[in-house]
């Protein structure tokens, strides 16, 4: 009898790379009805890779941050597929204006994909560490967006929720315990800088 063939798994950053070049809009709608549950991880990497990279974001990365503490707050509550308002679904994630951005992303998904391997895959997808990842998901997004504008704090806890979502995807508990380090020190710098700034200002009050 003849041995069964052994396929690899495709790798992440090859399925993205397919959806990314293939004929067609690439629209979060899009995104969702082709990756399915995988799409709750996939969007907050690419929602949330906008403020995490430091590119020229033009404008819309509270509009993305919203969308990602939408789709968090989802997966704390259990759905299977991710709901997005009409308007939100048409929203472009690449296009001529995103090349930049798209780039940056695939190279640190590749970087991470490198080193990466599964590390205590019981773990993950299941309902309390869904419901985990979700609660430090928000909290990444929303340490994000509450960050000054043009002060470049927004970076550390956008970037620990994308490669905690790559974690996820990789079953990797090693990359996702580095993901909450990442996002416990951005939203720790913001604490401090801001209190400081609080109490300057006092001072000279």
């Amino acid at each position: 009898m003849p041995a069964t063939a052994h396929t690899e798994p495709v790798a992440l950053s090859d399925q993205l790379e397919r959806w990314l070049t293939r004929e067609g809009e690439k629209t979060l709608g899009t995104l969702v009805h082709t990756f399915g549950d995988k799409s709750f991880a996939i969007l907050l990497v690419l929602l949330l890779g906008v403020p995490a990279l430091p590119l020229p974001t033009g404008g819309v990365t509270h509009v993305f941050e919203l969308i990602a503490g939408l789709v968090a707050v989802e997966l704390i509550a259990g759905r299977h597929e991710v709901w997005l308002p009409q308007r939100w679904r048409a929203l472009e994630l690449a296009g001529p204006r995103q090349q930049r951005f798209i780039a940056g992303l695939m190279r640190l998904i590749r970087r991470l994909e490198r080193y990466s391997r599964p590390r205590m895959r019981f773990l993950f997808h299941k309902r309390f560490t869904d419901i985990l990842f979700g609660l430090l998901a928000i909290a990444g997004t929303v340490g994000a967006f509450l960050a000054p504008p043009f002060s470049g704090l927004d970076t550390l806890p956008a970037l620990g929720v994308v490669v905690l979502s790559l974690g996820v995807l990789l079953e990797d508990a090693l990359v996702a315990l580095v993901a909450i380090l990442l996002a416990t020190a951005g939203i720790a710098l913001e604490l401090a800088l801001g209190a400081a700034a609080l109490h300057g200002i006092s001072s000279i009050l």
